[in-house]
C-alpha cells in the first residue's frame, strides 16, 4: 500500500536489531512467484462446525509485559499448520495483524521465536480486505491473485508484506476450540522504529475489516466488542466479546463519528487538580499499542508548567541527567513505587461531552508517573508533537493500567471501570 498511516504510536515493530538484509526488487519478485505458484484465491474455508453461530462466547488471553521498564503489554496467538506460538504487541491503534515472515525475509528483526513460515492461500486483490488496508482511490491491483501491504507507524516503524490467510488457534471461555482461518499480513520487510520491542509481530484490534476481532465477528464466532485489563505491576488480560463484564458498572462514552479510523471519544477537556486548564477541543484516541500517554504541543506545555509551578515549592527536584522519559525529578532519597511520591502531585482528568452527559477520565498519579531505575519519578506524559502526531492526543497504557476498557463496537462506545487486573476472569479456558 502507499504510505498511509496505520496506528499511532511508538507501537509496534519497535526492535533494533536487524538480522536480514534488504535484496533487490527481482529477488522479491522471484520470492512472491515461487513461494505462492501454487496459492488459491478463495475465501476462508471455514468448517461446518464453525458456521453455527456461537456469539456470546467470549475469547480470553493472558496478558504479559509492563509499561516500564519493558516497554510493552504482548498476548501469545498460535497460529499456522502446524500451529506455533507468536508473541504479539496487542495494539487498538491499528487493524492489521501480521508476522514477520520467511519466505524468505528480505529485511526481519530479532523476535523471540522462528519466522513464521506462511500457508499458500493467498488473499486476492479484490477482496474487502485487501481493499480496507489502502487509503481511498489508492487501492490499484497490479496483480489480482494477491494483496500487497505497507503499514507505517508513527515511530518510525513499518512493515511490507502480502496478505495471507491462514489457521489460528483460540479457546473459547466455556473450553471449546476454535479454528478459523484469518487473513493476516506475512511481512517479509521490517523497518524498525525508535524503540525495542523483541516480538514477533502485532495484534491489530482497530476498527477495521482487517483486524482480528472484525474478522471473527464476520464469521459469527464473537461479538464485535474487544477489552483489555492491564495490570499495574505487569500483566493483565485481554479479552473479545461482551460476557466477561457487567456492562451496568462501566462508564460508558459514544465513539465519536469524526473520528471513525480509531476508537475515540471524540474530543475532551483537560482538568488538573479538578480545575480546567482551559485545554479544550482536545482530539482524543485510545491507544494500547502506545506504553505512554500524549498530548498535542500546546496541551503538553501547558501542562507541564502547570506542574512546574505546583511543584517549585516542594522537595522535588528536577532531574535532567535521568533520561528515563523527558521529565523526572528526584528526591532526597530514592523512591520505590509511585506511593511515595503521589501526595506531590495533582489527579488528571479528561471530560467528554456525549450529547447532554459529561463524562471524565480520571487519572490519578498511577496513571501518569512511573518510578525510573534510578530511584526518581517520571512523567508518563510525553509531547505527540515530537513523535508526528500533531494535534492528536492519545491515552496510552500507563494511563489505562487497573482499569478494564472496553471497545463496543457493536454498540459503537467506550467504557471503563476500576478492576484488579491480576485477577483473571473465571474461564474453563483460556489462550496462553
Amino acid at each position: 500500500m502507499g504510505k498511509e498511516r496505520v496506528g499511532l504510536v511508538l507501537a509496534l515493530v519497535l526492535m533494533s536489531f536487524v538480522i536480514s538484509t534488504s535484496s533487490s526488487d527481482e529477488q522479491q519478485l522471484r520470492w512472491r512467484k515461487s513461494l505462492f505458484s501454487t496459492a488459491t484465491t478463495s475465501s476462508s474455508s471455514s468448517s461446518s462446525s464453525l458456521l453455527s453461530n456461537r456469539v456470546g462466547s467470549s475469547l480470553l488471553f493472558q496478558v504479559q509485559g509492563n509499561v516500564y521498564p519493558t516497554g510493552y503489554y504482548n498476548v501469545t496467538v498460535h497460529v499456522g499448520q502446524p500451529l506455533k506460538p507468536y508473541f504479539l504487541d496487542l495494539d487498538t491503534g491499528s487493524d492489521l495483524t501480521w508476522l514477520q515472515c520467511d519466505a524468505p525475509c528480505v529485511q526481519c528483526v530479532e523476535a523471540p521465536h522462528p519466522l513464521y513460515r506462511p500457508s499458500n492461500d493467498l488473499v486476492p486483490c479484490e477482496d474487502p480486505i485487501c481493499a480496507s488496508l489502502h487509503a481511498p482511490g489508492q487501492h490499484k491491483c497490479e496483480d489480482p491473485t494477491q494483496c500487497d501491504y505497507e503499514v507505517e507507524y508513527a515511530d518510525g516503524g513499518s512493515s511490507l508484506g502480502v496478505l495471507v490467510k491462514d489457521a489460528f488457534a483460540f479457546n473459547y471461555t466455556n473450553g471449546q476450540r476454535l479454528n478459523p482461518r484469518l487473513a493476516l499480513g506475512c511481512g517479509y520487510d521490517q523497518v524498525p522504529g525508535a524503540s525495542y520491542h523483541p516480538l514477533d509481530g502485532i495484534l491489530g484490534l482497530g476498527k477495521g475489516k482487517s483486524s482480528i476481532v472484525s474478522q471473527l465477528h464476520s464469521q459469527k464466532l464473537i461479538r464485535n466488542v474487544v477489552g483489555h485489563c492491564l495490570s499495574g505491576r505487569g500483566g493483565g488480560f485481554l479479552f473479545f466479546g461482551d460476557d466477561l463484564y457487567d456492562s451496568s458498572r462501566v462508564v460508558w462514552t459514544s465513539m465519536s463519528s469524526d473520528y471513525t479510523k480509531y476508537y475515540s471519544p471524540g474530543v475532551a477537556e483537560l482538568f488538573f487538580g479538578g480545575k480546567t486548564t482551559g485545554l479544550k477541543n482536545l482530539p482524543l484516541v485510545f491507544d494500547s499499542g502506545s506504553s505512554y500517554t500524549y498530548l498535542s504541543r500546546v496541551a503538553y506545555q501547558t501542562l507541564t508548567s502547570m506542574m512546574k509551578r505546583e511543584l517549585s515549592a516542594k522537595s522535588l527536584k528536577e532531574a535532567p541527567e535521568d533520561w528515563t522519559l523527558p521529565l523526572c525529578w528526584k528526591g532526597k532519597r530514592p523512591f520505590k513505587n509511585v506511593r511515595d511520591v503521589k501526595k506531590y502531585f495533582k489527579p488528571l482528568a479528561l471530560s467528554f461531552t456525549d450529547g447532554k452527559t459529561r463524562t471524565l477520565f480520571e487519572l490519578t498519579p498511577e496513571a501518569y508517573l512511573i518510578i525510573s531505575n534510578r530511584g526518581n519519578v517520571c512523567l508518563g506524559i510525553l509531547n505527540g508533537a515530537e513523535v508526528g502526531l500533531q494535534d492528536l492526543n492519545v491515552i496510552g497504557d500507563v494511563s489505562m493500567q487497573d482499569r478494564v476498557v472496553i471497545y463496543d463496537n457493536e454498540k459503537q462506545r467506550i467504557g471503563w471501570m476500576p478492576a484488579n487486573c491480576d485477577r483473571i476472569p473465571k474461564s474453563k479456558a483460556m489462550n496462553t
